[in-house]
C-alpha cells in the first residue's frame, strides 16, 4: 500500500515538515532507509543517522531539532515511539481484508454460531455451541472446544488449542501453538507416594485486547476461572497456572512462570524469566527483573525488584556492594 506524509500526519495527529505529497510503500530502520521508505527516531544515540537517512519520510519527535540539514520529509509528533506503534497498527489494518470465508475441510458443529466475516481455515475443528463474534479469523488447525465465546475481531493463528468453556473478549490475538485452557497442575499426594490427579472443573476468561505469544500455556481453573485482564500482553513460552489472575495492562516477557493462584495487579511489567511462587500477591504498577524469583507477595505499589529471592532494587543494589567486596576478599 501507499501513503502520503499528509494522510499519515493527519492519522497520528503531527504536523509535516517538508513534501506532504512524499509517498511511502513500506518501512525501515532508521540506519538503512532508502526511498520509499518512512523510519522513525525516538532514541537520541540515533540521531547521526538523521542526517544520512534517505528514506522519504522521517517520522520524529517535536523535541527534535536537528543539527545538520536533513533530507527526509519530516512528521512531527509529540512522541515518536508511540506514534510508531500507532502508525503499523493503521498499515496493519490497512491489510487485512474481512470476508466470510470456510474452508471445506474444516469442521464446524451445527450448533456453533459465527458472526459476520468469520474467516474459517482448513482443518480447524469448532465444537458445539461456540459463538465467534463478527470479523473473526481462525487460521488453519485450530481446535476451538465446545461451549467456548469469542468476542468480535479476533485473530487466532495456526495451531492453536482452545478447551472447552473458555471465555474470549474482542480485539484479542492469540499466536501460534498456545493453549488456552488445559488442566492445570493439581495433584494430591497419597499415602502410598502416589498422586491422585485434581479435576478441574473452571474455566480461562481473556478480557479484550489481550495478546499471548507462541507456546504459551494458560491453565484453567480447579473451580471458578483463570483470569487474564484487558489489555494485558503475554510474549511467548509463557506457563499461567490455575486460578492465577493477571490485572489490566500488565505485561509479560518471553519464559516468565506463575504458579498457581496467585494475584498479579495492574501495569505491572515482568521481564523474561521471571518466575512467581504461587498463592502470592503482586501490587499494581510493580517492575520485576529479569530472571527475578519471586517467593513473597509484593504488597506496596510500583516497587521495582531484583534478584532470588526477589527484593527491592535500591536494597538490592546495597546488598551487590557487599557482594563484590566479598568475592574481592575471597
Amino acid at each position: 500500500m501507499e501513503f502520503t506524509a499528509k494522510q499519515l500526519a493527519q492519522v497520528l495527529k503531527g504536523t509535516v515538515e517538508g513534501d506532504p505529497a512524499a509517498t511511502v510503500t513500506g518501512f525501515a530502520r532508521i540506519e538503512t532507509g532508502k526511498p520509499g521508505k518512512l523510519c522513525f527516531l525516538a532514541n537520541p544515540k540515533y540521531e547521526s543517522y538523521a542526517y544520512t537517512c534517505r528514506a522519504s519520510i522521517l517520522l520524529v519527535s517535536d523535541s527534535f531539532a536537528p543539527k545538520e540539514p536533513v533530507s527526509p520529509t519530516l512528521i512531527r509528533v509529540p512522541d515518536a515511539y508511540s506514534a510508531i506503534a500507532t502508525l503499523l497498527k493503521f498499515a496493519a489494518d490497512q491489510k487485512k481484508s474481512y470476508r466470510r470465508r470456510r474452508s471445506l475441510r474444516s469442521s464446524i458443529a451445527c450448533s456453533a454460531k459465527l458472526g459476520k466475516k468469520v474467516s474459517v481455515g482448513a482443518f480447524t475443528r469448532i465444537g458445539k455451541n461456540v459463538r465467534i463474534g463478527d470479523y473473526g479469523i481462525i487460521h488453519d488447525n485450530v481446535t476451538i472446544g465446545e461451549g467456548t465465546v469469542i468476542g468480535r475481531k479476533c485473530l487466532i493463528y495456526p495451531g492453536v488449542r482452545i478447551y472447552p468453556g473458555t471465555i474470549i473478549g474482542d480485539n484479542v490475538i492469540l499466536h501460534e501453538n498456545c493453549v488456552i485452557g488445559s488442566d492445570g497442575f493439581g495433584n494430591a499426594p497419597q499415602p502410598d507416594g502416589s498422586w491422585e490427579k485434581i479435576e478441574h472443573l473452571g474455566n480461562v476468561v481473556i478480557g479484550n485486547d489481550v495478546e499471548i505469544g507462541s507456546g504459551t500455556t494458560v491453565d484453567r481453573a480447579e473451580m471458578e476461572s483463570t483470569v487474564i485482564g484487558n489489555g494485558v500482553r503475554i510474549d511467548n513460552l509463557c506457563q499461567i497456572a490455575h486460578n492465577v489472575q493477571i490485572g489490566e495492562n500488565t505485561a509479560m516477557a518471553a519464559m516468565c512462570g506463575i504458579a498457581g493462584s496467585t494475584k498479579i495487579g495492574k501495569n505491572c511489567i515482568l521481564a523474561g524469566q521471571v518466575g512467581i511462587a504461587g498463592h502470592l500477591t503482586i501490587a499494581d504498577n510493580t517492575t520485576i527483573a529479569a530472571q527475578a524469583g519471586v517467593i513473597g507477595s509484593i504488597r506496596k505499589p510500583g516497587q521495582t525488584v531484583v534478584g532470588m529471592p526477589a527484593i527491592d532494587l535500591k536494597q538490592y543494589m546495597r546488598s551487590y556492594v557487599k557482594f563484590k567486596q566479598a568475592g574481592l576478599e575471597e
